[in-house]
Parts: structure tokens; sequence; C-alpha cells
């Protein structure tokens, strides 16, 4: 995560919010009252949204029909406030210190967000942005590791009983010096490609080398 995030106070005007992303170079600034606790966040989409606001038109008698005060009220406050309390999205996509980095890409995935924030005791304490994720995606994992060959082996096996298309039964796993030596028959390239990943991350190995051959017909309609 990134510690040291910019943050703003809730009377902050939209100008200065704007001017700030620009110079800093940030697509996001996160809101803190005066105690330090976190408020809400104001993106680039909040400031796109509030000078769209300023061409709104009056709503259709049909859309109308299906207005909500409340929805419409928060909306407008949005569109046309002057300040970055007015503006800030309150529905924070927040993790904890501890949480793994794959639950922080799944979140961004699933809400279709750019930044999440780290919070602890409503405190913010920074925000991981996809930048981040990219970084602990390319930074080295296992070199330091030094296991022996058949603990991986093991750990090989039991990441593979974990998935329903891995084929236990008709796939051999070896491990020479950390490199993963897969043997016997593949059901489809698509699964061996996934098996090569799924040993390219378990801890300590090495390498993979895929030696497997087609399966044969007769074994296809056995199965």
């Amino acid at each position: 995560m990134t510690a040291e995030v910019v943050t703003v106070p809730p009377a902050t005007p939209v100008l200065s919010i704007a001017r700030l992303l620009a110079e800093r170079g940030i697509s996001a600034v996160p809101v803190l009252d005066g105690t330090g606790k976190l408020l809400g966040i104001v993106t680039e989409a909040d400031l796109i949204r509030r000078l769209a606001g300023e061409a709104d038109q009056p709503a259709s008698w049909f859309a109308n029909l299906f207005a909500s005060a409340e929805r419409d009220a928060a909306r407008f406050a949005r569109a046309h406030g002057a300040t970055a309390a007015d503006l800030m999205t309150t529905d924070l996509a927040s993790v904890s210190p501890e949480t793994p980095a794959a639950e922080v890409a799944k979140l961004m995935e699933d809400r279709n967000i750019r930044r999440v924030l780290v919070v602890q005791d409503g405190r913010l304490l920074g925000l991981v942005s996809r930048a981040d994720l990219l970084r602990a995606l390319v930074a080295p994992k296992h070199e330091d590791l030094d296991l022996s060959d058949d603990r991986i082996r093991i750990a090989v096996l039991a990441a593979m009983r974990k998935q329903p298309w891995a084929d236990t039964f008709y796939t051999l796993v070896d491990v020479k010096n950390g490199v993963v030596e897969l043997n016997g028959f593949s059901r489809s390239a698509e699964v061996q490609r996934a098996l090569r990943v799924l040993a390219e991350n378990v801890p300590g190995v090495k390498g993979v080398e895929d030696r497997s051959t087609p399966m044969p017909a007769y074994l296809y309609a056995a199965g």
C-alpha cells in the first residue's frame, strides 16, 4: 500500500481539490475530519460528475414516475456541491492491513474501482491502487525459499487436489532440484497450462517442465 496519502478536510472547495489532483498527479483524495477520522473520498469521477451536473436537464415526466426523493436529493448535492463534504463518496471500499492482495484485487474487480482504502479502527492507514497491486504481482516471491523436493511435491499435489479440473490420477508429479516435472497424460492444452501456472505459484518452485502426452482415446472412454 501507499502510506503517504494526500488528504483534505471536508470544507475544502471543489476548485482546490481539482487543482490538488492536477498538481500532484493523483486521481483521488480521502476526506478526514479534524480528529483524523475517515469520512469519505473524492475522486476524478466525482469532479467530472460535478462538472456534468452544471448541464443537467430537468427529468422527463416518465422518469419522475420512478423518482426517489432521497436519491435525487443526494445526486443533486453531489452534482452541484461546493466542498469535499458535498461531493465525497461515503460508501467506501476499505480493507484492513492484513487483507491479502488477492482479496483486494477481487474487491476492485467486483466494484469496478481503481483504489481501496486501508483502514483500522476508523483511521486511514494508506491506500492500495491498481499500480500497487501490479508492483506486488511482479515482485520476487519465492527466491529466498529453499524447500526440499519432497515438500514441494506434496505442496503441488495438495494444490492440485483443490482444483476440480486438475487430474491427480493421470498426471504424475515429480520434483528435482526445485523444478516440477509433469508426466503422464493430459486432457487438454488448457488444463496443462493451468497446471503449469498452479505449480509455478507454489512456494519454492524454481521452474516447471511439462512432459505429459495427450490422453489416449481409450482412457477418455474409460473416464
